[in-house]
């Protein structure tokens, strides 16, 4: 039986960093750690059996149409449990928890090359209503 629930703990953080690092390949363990224990930043695990198949992190906060959403910053199953309804599971429980938290929309960025990610969202009944840009900070100097 899956179930889906806030991780808060430290060892609940600890446990989700090798999840999260199948996102962010690049990212050191401590970095990720770090920023999933950001005040704003909201971590959820899904499990099978006492396995976390799932995490997403989640902020909520006021920015595109200047309305309070929560903004998916990272959704990832780990990749034995693919394909197995995971994913769309947990998006679920982060919208549920996105309403209680009187949020009006559940929004993402994500990286034009990733198109597998925009199919599964497409398919969750996303629309792509705009257009991310962004510049390097040093880039300006």
């Amino acid at each position: 039986m899956a179930t889906t629930r806030e991780l808060t703990s430290d060892a609940d953080r600890r446990a989700a960093v090798p999840v999260l690092r199948q996102l962010w390949t690049d990212r050191d363990p401590d970095a990720v750690r770090d920023w999933t224990s950001d005040d704003d930043y909201n971590l959820f695990g899904r499990f099978v059996d006492d396995d976390l198949v799932a995490v997403a992190g989640v902020a909520v906060q006021s920015l595109l149409h200047h309305r309070q959403g929560a903004w998916l910053i990272d959704l990832v199953v780990d990749e034995s449990f693919r394909d197995e309804g995971h994913g769309a599971a947990m998006l679920d429980f982060v919208e549920s928890w996105a309403a209680d938290a009187d949020c009006e929309y559940v929004a993402l960025a994500s990286p034009l090359t990733k198109t597998d990610v925009h199919d599964f969202y497409d398919a969750q009944g996303y629309e792509k209503w705009g257009y991310v840009v962004e510049s390097p900070v040093d880039s300006r100097r």
